[in-house]
């Protein structure tokens, strides 16, 4: 079940458009820190999909536009073979599906974690680096939320 605190106000849920903003930037910085990791030229889609994801919090680019790309970015996802990569792209698949549902920000971070986790990163220094990078608006809700998620980080899924 979705956690309601990340339902959006105009659609009847305590998330303020501000909270709302500051997820979606929050999640790009995550997915940006991990595409160092990309084993081989990074694809356009997923660049697109983060510039996206940004001109959506200052109202240049819509849901629908949002959408588009986190499509795009799925057909990215498929098209690859290596799992650093794949978590890269469903890391920025889901940064810009956070403008149509807000907790695709947490699967975000999970997915730079996962990339994180596959390239023999420390994990503990991608999230305490994830953290600190939390603004204050949304610090509490994505702390209190982490324990409650559905995706975890699993080398073992490629998905």
């Amino acid at each position: 079940m979705r956690d309601k605190r990340f339902i959006a106000e105009h659609r009847g849920g305590p998330l303020t458009k501000e909270q709302h903003r500051q997820l979606i930037l929050w999640a790009c910085k995550c997915v940006e820190n991990v595409l160092p990791l990309f084993t081989k030229t990074i694809d356009a889609r997923l660049i697109n999909a983060i510039k996206i994801a940004k001109e959506w919090t200052i109202n240049i680019a819509s849901v629908g536009d949002a959408r588009k790309a986190s499509l795009d970015v799925i057909a990215v996802a498929k098209e690859l073979t290596d799992p650093i990569d794949i978590a890269i792209a469903r890391s920025a698949g889901h940064t810009v599906a956070t403008a149509h549902m807000a907790d695709h920000s947490l699967i975000a971070a999970e997915y730079a974690l996962k990339a994180v986790k596959l390239a023999d990163k420390s994990i503990d220094k991608e999230r305490k680096w994830q953290d600190e990078k939390l603004s204050p608006d949304i610090v509490d809700l994505v702390l209190s939320t982490r324990g409650k998620q559905k995706i975890k980080v699993n080398t073992t899924d490629n998905n």
